[in-house]
């Protein structure tokens, strides 16, 4: 099928809630993907942070054929080895004892949100349910999770939103210490704002947070959907503050590009959820729990969160050189591979440059570019991309 029939065919047949770029992707190897029409580009934006490993990781590849000859779908009224393998490394390395899994980010976020209501309902007060989320954060598109993001341009049109959350600036220590009252169940927090601006807290936030919370009696639960899987230079992004949350959630790099989502927990919060309480019908099957485990070990044995902090120092290094030559460049900031450039106009026009010329990059919000190509990204790649950047700028 050609091109532009395949996109007439978009235009008629699917729900339009995607701005897509025109052009139809049919191949990927590595840091690299092609279109229909044989055209090459590097991929920076990894399937928004989700390819970390690059495309067609032939250790994914292999554990997806093999999974998918084995045993696919049997429910979670039984037990399967994948799974528990899964479960048992991803607490072996974090905070948590538990792990609960479902399909998604949204749905790791909307487990993440029930936890704490039941655990705060059973140790403290019916009434206690409430949670603090952070204005500009991106949480999901479920209802419970559209409600807990606080960027208005998502919710409209959705009223009413659910209640019970509340919302205060980011990285605003004394703000969340006004909000906190005896009906905070949570307070729900991204160690770094992705979709809504690549936003970096200062060092003394996530351990502020962390004060508060025990102070309080609340949970501190951490959105690590887009930080997790060594995307910010470390495993998980709230080892950079030295603290630990009560309840992680993951989902995107997981499993490298089959869905997935995670939410982990420590074991006496965990136990607020029995058995019939919360389920999913397709978490942690044993295809995608196979292929999450071959992601996860190969990130780890391959030390990828490092080389994440190694590339993501070079290529910020590159972005503020090309800030000193282009004034429409306001700002660099980010950790390891998840990095964003503020401009001083529209970042879209950017986007499509780079496109037109071979890169595929974000956005996160009006006017920041995004960047968050697969860990594997070697020098000579960020290079290519930075001197793709430097001519789109132009």
């Amino acid at each position: 099928m050609d091109t532009k029939t395949l996109l007439e065919w978009s235009d008629r047949y699917h729900v339009p809630t995607y701005a897509r770029a025109p052009i139809c992707l049919v191949r990927g190897e590595g840091m690299r993907v092609w279109d229909s029409e044989g055209r090459e580009y590097l991929d920076f934006a990894a399937g928004i942070a989700v390819v970390a490993l690059g495309h067609c990781h032939p250790r994914v590849t292999g554990a997806i054929q093999e999974a998918a000859a084995t045993l696919i779908h049997v429910s979670n009224l039984f037990y399967t080895a994948p799974q528990t393998q899964l479960a048992r490394l991803l607490c072996e390395h974090s905070f948590g004892d538990r792990v609960f899994f479902c399909n998604s980010g949204a749905e790791a976020n909307e487990s993440a949100i029930k936890l704490a209501r039941r655990y705060s309902r059973e140790h403290f007060a019916s009434d206690r349910y409430e949670i603090i989320a952070m204005q500009n954060s991106f949480h999901g598109r479920t209802l419970a999770t559209l409600t807990a993001t606080g960027q208005e341009k998502y919710r409209h049109g959705f009223e009413p939103l659910m209640p019970g959350f509340k919302h205060v600036p980011y990285n605003d220590l004394r703000a969340v210490e006004r909000a906190l009252d005896s009906r905070t169940a949570a307070v729900l927090v991204e160690p770094i704002q992705g979709e809504g601006g690549v936003n970096v807290p200062d060092d003394g936030y996530l351990p502020g947070l962390r004060k508060l919370c025990d102070e309080a009696g609340a949970l501190l639960i951490l959105d690590e959907v887009q930080t997790g899987m060594g995307r910010t230079g470390a495993l998980w992004a709230y080892q950079h503050s030295g603290v630990e949350p009560d309840i992680m959630t993951l989902a995107k790099a997981l499993a490298n590009g089959i869905p997935i989502g995670a939410m982990v927990a420590r074991d006496p919060v965990a136990r607020a959820l029995t058995a019939g309480s919360h389920a999913s019908t397709f978490g942690g099957t044993p295809f995608v729990a196979s292929v999450a485990l071959a992601t996860l070990t190969t990130l780890l044995e391959e030390k990828l969160p490092e080389r994440a902090a190694r590339m993501g120092r070079h290529l910020t290094a590159g972005l503020l050189a090309l800030k000193a030559k282009h004034p429409v460049i306001r700002e660099v900031r980010g950790k390891g591979l998840l990095i964003g450039i503020e401009l001083t106009r529209p970042a879209a026009p950017v986007v499509v440059a780079c496109l037109e010329a071979g890169l595929l990059i974000l956005t996160a919000g009006d006017t920041v570019l995004r960047l968050a190509p697969p860990l594997i990204v070697d020098e000579a790649t960020c290079d290519r991309a930075l001197a793709i950047l430097d001519a789109a700028l132009r």
